[in-house]
């Protein structure tokens, strides 16, 4: 019987469950999203999402764990380097599933997995990256002066009617 365990088996044997697991997290933190089925997208949430709690604090220790369950130097050094100064003030939910429909040669549900500070079209908090400008001047202050001395201008609505009346009147002479 299996009461009270909730871990997915995968179809897997558990060699061949933490390889798959191991190839996928590093492929997610490499790339930054990946397509997979529903059910392997919602394991490794489970098992990616401590390694990055732990990359938030860079130590010895952390990045020992961290490649314990990856196994790639190139994936711990991105997780630590580029990953962990995003997700530092985010308190868990690092990842997101996104369903995609169904997988056109046997019917899987397919769903996209990815990392959620890493996505700026639905990361609305993202700092907006200013335009540099090379120039001396200093032309703000210029530009401020002149959207303040500027006047509004208001639209003509008269200008569509007159050409109403125009038209009406030469279908009366007509």
């Amino acid at each position: 019987m299996r009461h009270g365990k909730k871990f997915n088996h995968l179809g897997r044997t558990a060699s061949h469950r933490s390889a798959l697991l191991s190839n996928m997290a590093c492929s997610l933190i490499e790339h930054k999203r990946i397509n997979t089925t529903v059910a392997k997208a919602k394991a490794l949430r489970v098992y990616v999402e401590p390694l990055l709690t732990k990359a938030k604090e860079d130590t010895t220790h952390n990045r020992r764990i961290v490649f314990s369950y990856l196994q790639s130097k190139e994936a711990v050094t991105e997780l630590f380097r580029s990953v962990a100064p995003k997700i530092a003030e985010r308190n868990g939910g690092y990842t997101r599933i996104i369903k995609t429909g169904f997988r056109q040669g046997d019917a899987a549900d397919m769903a996209l997995i990815e990392l959620v500070d890493f996505n700026e079209l639905y990361n609305p908090n993202a700092e907006e990256k200013k335009a540099t400008r090379r120039s001396r001047r200093a032309t703000t202050a210029k530009k401020e002066a002149v959207v303040a001395e500027a006047p509004v201008v208001e639209e003509k609505v008269e200008a569509p009617k007159a050409e109403a009346a125009d038209s009406t009147e030469e279908k009366t002479e007509e």
